[in-house]
């Protein structure tokens, strides 16, 4: 049974070109969506899907120029982060509820299969390779994404990295956590950010859960990730893989996806690290809106 609790925010409510945030419930949880911009059958619907501490609010600075190209958008919170619950079960965070809960907010929506677009940036990238297996999106964009570790042994010893991480989030609490996780390498160039941006990111952060945030580690952290590298040759759907030319570690990931997969479509950006979507906005949103029309033709 599929229950829709509205949380619309203010002013957004009457306005399509503007953020409307809901709490679906679906599969026994509730879900923080986002909308923006009025489903039209000639433009396609977009989901976007966060990385680890981020939310649906993390899309802010791109959600609104994505929706004034035309597309419908649909940000979802992943379980654990935003207006998503967080439940005690670490098993439930895992990638194949992830896709189950993705696909019955689609449909509680009224998107039928065939009909969307699916973007993941980095954990929500890997969520969104994994989903777009179930042969529900039209097409699939991935930024700073992974297809997983080749061996059991690497996924065996990231998952003990992962639980390391997870049982310092409970230790040291949020605000602590956060602190140490903007200052890992990986978002190096984040530190290019205006002050303002930084602390809107940092704030937005803050608002998850120590439960959420560890369990979503426990459940869907890249150790836990099935090995997908071997399927991506029966991936037969348009797909376009975005990195940041200033993070290495997934450019290199990108290019060696791009040499397996039927119809792809690598760019990398210039001047952008881990976050693209927050670091080159104008460029982020020019290139997915350009793959999405050319998927649309």
């Amino acid at each position: 049974m599929i229950r829709q609790e509205g949380l619309l925010l203010d002013s957004m409510i009457s306005n399509p070109s503007q953020p409307e945030c809901q709490r679906l419930q679906v599969n026994g949880v509730h879900l923080g969506v986002v909308q923006c911009g009025a489903k039209n059958v000639a433009h396609a619907t977009l989901v976007l899907l966060h990385g680890f501490t981020g939310s649906a609010l993390a899309w802010r600075p791109i959600i609104t120029g994505l929706a004034a190209t035309g597309l419908h958008i649909v940000a979802c919170d992943m379980l654990g982060h935003g207006l998503s619950d967080a439940p005690a079960n670490a098993g439930r965070y895992s990638m194949q509820h992830c896709q189950e809960d993705i696909l019955t907010v689609l449909q509680t929506l009224g998107i039928e299969p065939g009909e969307a677009i699916l973007l993941g940036y980095s954990m929500g990238g890997r969520i969104a390779l994994y989903a777009a297996f179930s042969s529900y999106f039209r097409a699939l964009i991935l930024e700073s994404a992974s297809p997983g570790l080749a061996t059991f042994a690497e996924r065996q010893q990231r998952r003990a990295s992962d639980e390391a991480l997870a049982t310092r989030i409970e230790q040291d609490g949020i605000e602590a956590f956060i602190n140490y996780w903007e200052q890992i390498p990986l978002f190096a160039s984040q530190q290019r950010l205006s002050a303002q941006q930084r602390q809107a990111l940092h704030t937005q952060r803050l608002n998850n859960s120590v439960q959420g945030l560890a369990n979503s580690l426990r459940g869907v952290g890249t150790g836990m990730q099935p090995e997908l590298y071997t399927r991506l040759p029966t991936l037969n759907l348009p797909l376009l893989l975005l990195a940041g030319e200033l993070d290495s570690k997934f450019c290199a990931i990108a290019q060696h996806m791009a040499t397996q997969l039927p119809q792809v479509r690598l760019q990398i950006v210039l001047d952008a690290g881990h976050s693209i979507h927050l670091e080159q906005p104008e460029v982020f949103v020019a290139q997915v809106s350009e793959f999405c029309a050319s998927v649309l033709r």
